[in-house]
């Protein structure tokens, strides 16, 4: 099994639950997503990775790593999906093709929340994520601590206070999609 060179840098990255992305603003990140997409490449960091008890996914135009995990952490993961769910209803209330390769500015999302009062209920829900007071704190807080620091986002633009959502943020929406309530279930949820 002959590894690519550049396996240990890779599994920094991915090891502290980062992404490597494609469309990652930082040439780094995207020379590395294309040596694990290069010929036998994602194949062989998989065996190498399983060796140490992660496993190598890929999503559309991403990669990380999960782990096996055991049943204790089931109530951990739930919550997580819960926070995920609500960061991701946020955004996407704010703008419906919010995706991966959208950009938006913090100054903008708190303009609208000055006329979208659905909005602003949503961000006030999102405090008990964040712990913080104000929107402006709230939403910088979301959005460095949550979605950069996870992998989802990046800062594009240090002049404009520009983000750029990248690829990983399909793995968001690809959980929330993947959640099925049946028809006959619905009905029995309180709403």
């Amino acid at each position: 099994m002959n590894a690519p060179k550049q396996t240990a840098e890779i599994f920094d990255i991915l090891s502290k639950g980062q992404f490597i992305c494609s469309n990652s603003s930082n040439e780094r990140i995207r020379k590395l997503f294309d040596i694990i997409a290069e010929n036998g490449n994602f194949e062989t960091l998989q065996d190498y990775f399983s060796a140490i008890n992660f496993v190598l996914e890929e999503g559309d135009e991403y990669y990380y790593l999960s782990r096996f995990e055991s049943k204790a952490d089931l109530e951990r993961k739930i919550e997580t999906a819960f926070r995920w769910i609500d960061i991701v209803d946020f955004f996407k209330s704010y703008d419906t093709s919010f995706t991966s390769g959208s950009r938006f500015q913090p100054s903008d999302i708190l303009v609208k929340l000055n006329v979208d009062a659905v909005l602003k209920d949503k961000l006030d829900g999102l405090k008990r994520w964040s712990k913080k007071e104000t929107y402006k704190e709230n939403l910088e807080h979301i959005i460095t601590k949550m979605l950069c620091a996870e992998g989802f986002a990046e800062l594009e633009n240090e002049i404009f206070n520009e983000y750029k959502v990248l690829s990983s943020f399909n793995y968001l929406e690809e959980l929330i999609n993947s959640i099925n309530i049946p028809e006959e279930v619905q009905d029995e949820i309180p709403e």
